[in-house]
């Protein structure tokens, strides 16, 4: 196994000039970078890969000794002494497809064909583009100038502005000081919308000329915005002259927060308000806020090495929702981190061998792989989440203040955020903290009577087999008796006797009140029953904390989903969004335990009819005026159960919106498009609607519009249509490799397209990990295939494949994990089939 060297610690760069030539149509990169720095030894590496290097000079043109070692990505160079140097590098490199480094985005106007040239850096891609120190400690400043075979009218964009243009070569200010990974350029035909904040940063949105004028406008208000509420919340200005957000057609990861330049895809930046649903825009708005927390924390103070990269993500993944609600109260986007990340990071932390939220990185190739977005994002915000409650917003602003001046322009551990954040507030924050970042998974904490005591006891909770390690986490507790503490720290608390708190407290006993902690509660019968009789008194989030945990549960088999079952009606009357949102995915969890075209299905479909019908009824399938944000988040999850049931009524009124907006299929509301659509090909499906479904997904920019196309042409019922489909998985001109996963899960999900999809990727793995191998998103094919299988054929073949592939790396943690999931749902299926069934057929009676 390869050893991270730390080039770093032999040479400390203080500034680059990086001069770059791109030639779109060769395909060419010609370069020279100059690097200043401070050697500690007079050979020293800089990172390279990919680069052929030309020369290597003094600022006396004098000629250096070099050697390229291209399986540590480094040019070892022998310079004339140790201490301040000063050298050029001159280098060529290939243009590349594979959305790293410097790469083009692929779009049409009009007909027309057009590259957008942009890059993507982190985590390590910089030195595809010019030789540097490519570590996050490396900080510098950088001087760019480029040039590139331009056309009228084409704009260049970069972290700083535009200083001049000479002979073609476009001249940026000197970037402040930062880390490699946030240096960022575009350039191509683009348009854009400005505005000003109120301390005089620029702001502004760019994007292709494929798009309309005003899906700009969203991204700009909520970009203005947030830097304004950062500001104010930070108190620590914004450190650049500018922030730019630019839409970049063909992008892997979701969004980049490269200082000044952000960059996202498409779908997360650009919007029509007339017709996107409400969820899209409270998505776009956070994906925003994210990348623009990060302008802070982790551009103005960054982490030192990639194992505290939770400490940039989880945070940026806390903040993201703190802005949106400052910006935006009415949308109570708390409640989306509920629905989303919460049972994300849940469902993920129950599996053994999961990452801790910090982890050691000792081989290169791990890097990409610490980005689980459920572990470091989800989960890590929820830690922040629990430090917020904790120490009030008073502290937490304080803290940070502290932090970003005592580490701006450099770099920090997880161990200085938390002594400022505890010297803020009088706790010692690190030694709460320690137990959730440096152990993987969380406790269940079973409350119980036990000889008339109210006992508490924590342990480690696991979905599928787990082996207990003694772990043990100092667990912020937030019950509703006043005789609970705020934290427990031991494995047992006794708390008194029950019949007498319970007397006193008047209502049922409750842990982890507003679910704002990182652990899950199995209550006794007697305790259960007791919320159960009073569950009326429940808010939305403890309702949907509730039925959450119960799912956990069922899902490691500490109670059964057959005593599920007769709960789900006590919520489908419910007229919150959130409580919606956790029935029906946890209805949506039956459909293991049936197999496609049996009276078993038969009667979960008769079931999710029973859950829907009313609400279908009280609610339409089309907005009326002044309804509630609740009825517009609730519609979707009951029309999609009412199509799921084959409601005769759902599918005509389906049918009926399809016919009267087919000229302008787009048109159709936003929040019911991806339903009506789905329909009209499942139940109405033929050659021709497949392939103008398939010309519409082609031809249109607008990336929510993209997003329901595909989720009806997988959908299809027709094996001939699905062995098109998946002709189309290889043929970007179709299918962006950035979407591909979308497409190819999709149709795996599809009971009808599953063989066909499980055939692809294990014949074209080669091809797939030669497109997007070595990205980070690359190891999430293997995560959706194993979110869908749950037979013992399945798993034996799941086996088959990828278990040869145990030692790549980046890839090894994810199939030993996927091994699990996959064996615990299959153990599930085979030990409750029967009483499930049998509870649905008497729930439906």
């Amino acid at each position: 196994m390869t050893e991270i060297t730390r080039f770093y610690d032999t040479f400390q760069p203080e500034h680059y000039d990086v001069f770059l030539d791109i030639n779109r149509q060769e395909k060419t990169i010609t370069g020279k970078t100059t690097i200043t720095g401070t050697a500690e030894q007079s050979e020293i590496a800089v990172h390279q890969k990919n680069l052929k290097v030309m020369a290597v000079t003094t600022v006396a043109a004098e000629q250096l000794e070099f050697t390229l070692d291209a399986a540590a990505d480094a040019l070892k160079i022998k310079l004339p002494h140790a201490g301040k140097v000063e050298f050029s590098i001159a280098y060529t490199a290939p243009l590349t497809d594979t959305m790293m480094g410097i790469y083009p985005s692929y779009y049409e106007v009009n007909g027309e064909k057009k590259q957008l040239i942009g890059t993507q850096f982190e985590t390590n891609f910089a030195r595809q583009a010019f030789p540097c120190i490519d570590e996050p400690e490396a900080k510098a400043t950088f001087s760019l100038a480029i040039k590139f075979d331009e056309q009228p009218g084409e704009l260049v964009l970069s972290n700083m502005p535009e200083t001049k243009v000479e002979a073609g070569v476009h001249y940026f200010a000197p970037t402040v000081k930062m880390s490699t990974y946030l240096v960022a350029f575009a350039f191509g035909d683009l348009q854009s919308k400005i505005t000003t904040t109120n301390s005089g940063v620029k702001v502004g949105v760019f994007a292709t000329k494929a798009h309309q004028p005003h899906e700009l406008d969203f991204a700009l208000d909520i970009a203005k915005r947030a830097i304004e509420f950062y500001e104010d919340f930070y108190q620590t200005p914004y450190p650049l002259p500018h922030s730019w957000q630019l839409a970049l057609p063909d992008f892997s990861a979701g969004a980049m927060e490269n200082w000044g330049l952000v960059t996202y895809r498409e779908a997360y930046l650009l919007l029509d308000p007339a017709n996107t649903a409400l969820d899209t825009q409270k998505l776009v708005a956070t994906v925003i806020t994210h990348e623009l927390a990060h302008q802070w924390f982790g551009d103005l103070v960054t982490m030192k090495w990639w194992d505290d990269l939770w400490l940039n993500e989880s945070f940026a993944n806390m903040m993201e929702y703190v802005a949106v609600d400052a910006i935006k109260p009415e949308w109570h986007v708390w409640e989306m981190f509920q629905e989303s990340d919460v049972p994300a990071a849940l469902q993920r932390d129950a599996t053994d061998g999961v990452q801790s939220v910090h982890v050691q990185v000792n081989n290169p190739a791990e890097i990409d792989a610490l980005f689980d977005g459920a572990i470091v994002y989800a989960k890590g915000a929820r830690m922040l989440v629990m430090v917020r409650a904790l120490i009030g917003d008073q502290a937490l602003r304080a803290g940070l203040k502290e932090y970003f001046a005592a580490h701006q322009y450099s770099n920090a551990t997880g161990a200085d955020l938390w002594s400022a954040l505890g010297s803020a507030a009088g706790i010692d924050v690190g030694a709460v903290m320690q137990s959730w970042l440096e152990q993987p998974g969380y406790p269940v904490v079973t409350a119980a009577i036990k000889a008339g005591e109210l006992i508490l006891e924590q342990e480690q909770f696991f979905i599928g087999e787990g082996k207990q390690q003694g772990r043990s986490w100092q667990i912020p507790l937030h019950g509703n008796y006043s005789v609970v503490p705020t934290l427990m720290t031991d494995r047992e608390l006794v708390l008194g006797d029950y019949r007498q708190l319970r007397q006193t407290a008047g209502k049922p006993f409750r842990l982890n009140v507003g679910n704002n902690s990182h652990f899950i509660v199995k209550y006794d019968a007697a305790l259960l029953q007791d919320i159960l009789a009073n569950f009326e008194s429940l808010d939305a989030i403890d309702q949907l904390q509730l039925l959450q945990d119960l799912r956990l549960l069922a899902d490691s088999r500490q109670v059964s989903y057959a005593e599920l079952v007769p709960l789900l009606p006590k919520f489908a009357a419910s007229k919150s969004a959130v409580v919606n949102s956790i029935l029906y995915q946890t209805a949506a969890n039956l459909k293991k335990f049936v197999e496609p075209d049996t009276a078993e299905e038969k009667q979960l479909k008769h079931f999710f009819d029973q859950l829907s019908v009313k609400a279908v009824e009280r609610l339409g399938w089309e907005a009326v005026e002044k309804e509630s944000d609740d009825d517009k988040l609730t519609r979707p999850y009951v029309l999609n159960a009412a199509l799921y049931a084959e409601n005769a009524q759902a599918i005509a009124e389906a049918h009926r919106l399809f016919t009267a907006h087919q000229a302008d299929l787009i048109s159709l509301p936003a929040a019911i498009r991806p339903l009506v659509l789905a329909n009209e090909v499942k139940h109405f499906g033929s050659q021709e609607l497949f392939d103008k479904l398939l010309s519409a997904y082609r031809q249109t920019p607008d990336a929510s519009y993209k997003s329901d196309l595909c989720v009806a042409l997988t959908g299809t019922p027709d094996a001939a249509l699905i062995k098109q489909l998946i002709e189309k998985f290889e043929y970007a001109e179709t299918i962006k490799p950035q979407d591909l996963r979308a497409w190819y899960y999709r149709t795996l999900a599809n009971d009808d397209g599953q063989q066909a999809a499980w055939d692809w990727i294990r014949q074209e793995w080669s091809w797939l990990e030669e497109k997007v191998g070595g990205d980070m998103e690359f190891a999430t094919y293997i995560t959706v295939t194993s979110q869908v299988f749950r037979s013992a054929d399945r798993l034996a073949e799941f086996r088959a494949f990828f278990e040869p592939k145990i030692n790549t790396p980046g890839l090894t943690r994810e199939i030993k994990m996927d091994i699990k999931v996959i064996t615990s749902r299959v153990n599930l299926v085979e030990a409750e089939s029967s009483a499930v069934n049998a509870a649905i057929a008497e729930a439906t009676k």
